[in-house]
């Protein structure tokens, strides 16, 4: 029987630097013989003095710990996938459980045991619980990023649920936080939703971005928007910014030192020249594309693989399902980042945006 065995990352060297070896073997004892006489370095690894499996040594076949099935006896056929899981120190260990829902991430290499605990090790803060910010912090659970904050202060209302999959039809009048963390729970409930039930402004973001490693913005409204930037750039946090209206979206990645959302847009448009979703409307589908995307780029931040969006806006249209990637680059001038600014601290965001917070003085509090 031919099977296919994941070697982690600690014992590739002992493997010819290879992620997945083939081996033959009717069983996992066979398959592990057969993986010890072709690599003997790595055969020490996986044996013991006494030819037994050591303590700190996992064999999992199609994502199941051989101890719950026949231990070395447990038989394989073709096409089954065996995996060699070391215990690492430094970081949490994987329980049986954990690597059965997470197996698809552990046998990708970009990922792998140390990847997904990563994952399970990261605080991603959200900023809304509506049209973006909810498929972003399904799939973050999904992912099993540890802790996921949520800041919202409104309730569910009908016209959510167009496009917020996070709520259902017996959530309407219910917190949109309290929604959250019930339908990511029942996801995935080893994830620690943190709730932040206000909105988020000048008097509260230091207190609250700082607890978190990347912020995603899902705010529908300028003022918000570049409280969020700002906070996130003084807190030193990565900001993974979308926005939607329509047919159109946009999606970018902010790291400190490498521009932000204000060498993009200097200035906010003049108040009700711009209208959001409410006003103007916007296809459902088109969040969860976006906020999959924010979510996407949050993991890529996390594991430290791939091509984030930083320094780049990718512009994206329903419409005729066409995908532009433009440059971008911190603007010198830029009163925030640049090399001689004059923002200093967090300033009168609603006098510069010419608009209340969501949730003053009657403004809207629904987000995308």
């Amino acid at each position: 029987m031919s099977v296919m065995v994941y070697i982690p990352s600690p014992f590739r060297r002992l493997a010819g630097n290879q992620t997945y070896v083939k081996a033959e073997g009717r069983t996992v004892g066979e398959v592990l013989d057969g993986l010890g006489s072709a690599y003997p370095a790595l055969r020490q690894m996986i044996y013991d003095e006494a030819e037994e499996i050591p303590g700190h040594i996992n064999i999992y076949v199609n994502s199941q710990e051989i101890h719950t099935l026949q231990g070395k006896q447990t038989p394989v056929k073709d096409g089954d996938e065996m995996a060699v899981i070391p215990a690492i120190a430094g970081g949490q260990v994987l329980t049986p459980e954990q690597v059965n829902r997470y197996s698809r991430h552990i046998i990708m290499p970009q990922v792998g045991p140390a990847g997904q605990r990563k994952l399970m090790e990261a605080k991603v803060l959200i900023i809304g619980a509506g049209g973006l910010g909810g498929p972003a912090a399904l799939y973050l659970a999904l992912a099993g990023v540890g802790t996921i904050g949520i800041v919202d202060f409104d309730v569910v209302d009908l016209s959510n649920l167009q496009r917020q999959v996070l709520h259902q039809n017996a959530d309407v009048g219910k917190l949109k936080t309290q929604s959250a963390r019930e339908t990511l729970l029942a996801y995935n409930p080893d994830v620690n939703v943190v709730l932040h039930n206000t909105p988020i402004t000048s008097d509260n973001a230091m207190e609250i971005i700082p607890q978190y490693d990347i912020v995603i913005n899902g705010a529908d409204n300028f003022t918000t928007r570049y409280l969020v930037n700002d906070a996130s750039y003084f807190a030193g946090k990565t900001l993974v910014d979308s926005s939607i209206l329509l047919f159109d979206g946009q999606a970018t990645v902010f790291v400190p030192g490498k521009g932000c959302y204000r060498c993009l847009f200097p200035a906010p448009p003049p108040p009700g020249l711009v209208p959001n979703c409410a006003e103007a409307g916007v296809l459902g589908a088109l969040t969860g594309i976006m906020g999959s995307i924010q979510a996407t780029e949050a993991i890529k931040m996390v594991l430290g693989i791939g091509e984030p969006l930083v320094s780049r806006l990718m512009l994206f249209d329903a419409l005729s399902m066409d995908v532009r990637v433009v440059r971008l680059r911190r603007d010198p001038k830029c009163p925030l980042c640049g090399d001689d600014a004059t923002i200093s601290g967090l300033i009168d965001y609603e006098g510069f945006c010419g608009a209340p917070f969501p949730g003053h003085d009657g403004a809207d509090g629904d987000q995308e």
